[in-house]
């Protein structure tokens, strides 16, 4: 197994998240940052809960897919059942964001200064590329394919990249426009703590696109 390989840009990703860990930091001297609690706990306690689930989630990719990109090694601890193995923590990590967004914006909610009819109509602006997304993959990309089957399966690195739906606007739809979705409630319930935690949950998915996503992208099609 090539470590050099396994770990290229992983350094840049740890001090990008330390950056925007630090980031967070600052920002609690935001007025309104602390305000609130839902279900017993308090507002910062969600903010480091949306923080840690992202940076597991990313990691956790990042692991899966480099390890058995450059090593298989998922395949020969768990063989045939690898992808689905991934495929569930992926998807219990991803389906958890926007629940602990949710969770954090309404604990904080009434925060930021905007009018209500404002906010709705923003969230609803932030909801609907997402939600053209989630068509466009499952039209025209596959879920499989969302999820990094070609870094289990050889058989669809020979796949066309898909230019149709949102992906018409850009191969990085999926980062660009999905993460929207996280900025819904932040600005539906005016919370200046998970508007916050949307920002960096956005910057943060780019650190991944860039430092893992892209390297291996280039050596799965030849592109960025």
């Amino acid at each position: 197994m090539r470590a050099r390989l396994i770990f290229e840009r992983q350094l840049a990703h740890l001090i990008s998240l330390a950056l925007l860990v630090g980031g967070l930091c600052l920002a609690r001297g935001i007025e309104g940052f602390t305000t609130g609690e839902f279900l017993g706990l308090g507002t910062d306690t969600w903010v480091w809960l949306n923080v840690a689930n992202a940076a597991a989630h990313q990691i956790f990719v990042w692991f899966c897919w480099r390890t058995e990109l450059h090593g298989g090694l998922m395949t020969r601890l768990f063989g045939k059942a690898a992808f689905l193995l991934y495929a569930v923590v992926f998807s219990v990590l991803i389906l958890v964001r926007p629940l602990l967004i949710t969770a954090l914006a309404y604990a904080n909610r009434g925060t930021l200064p905007l009018d209500r009819t404002v906010a709705a109509i923003l969230a609803v602006a932030c909801t609907l590329p997402a939600a053209y997304l989630g068509y466009s993959i499952k039209r025209y990309f596959t879920f499989r394919r969302a999820l990094g089957i070609d870094h289990f399966d050889r058989a669809y690195r020979s796949a066309p990249l898909v230019r149709k739906g949102i992906f018409r606007w850009t191969s990085n739809a999926m980062y660009t426009y999905g993460f929207l979705l996280l900025w819904a409630p932040a600005v539906g319930f005016r919370s200046v703590a998970a508007l916050c935690v949307a920002a960096f949950s956005h910057i943060y998915i780019s650190v991944h696109y860039a430092c893992t996503e892209k390297p291996d992208m280039n050596r799965i099609y030849g592109v960025g």
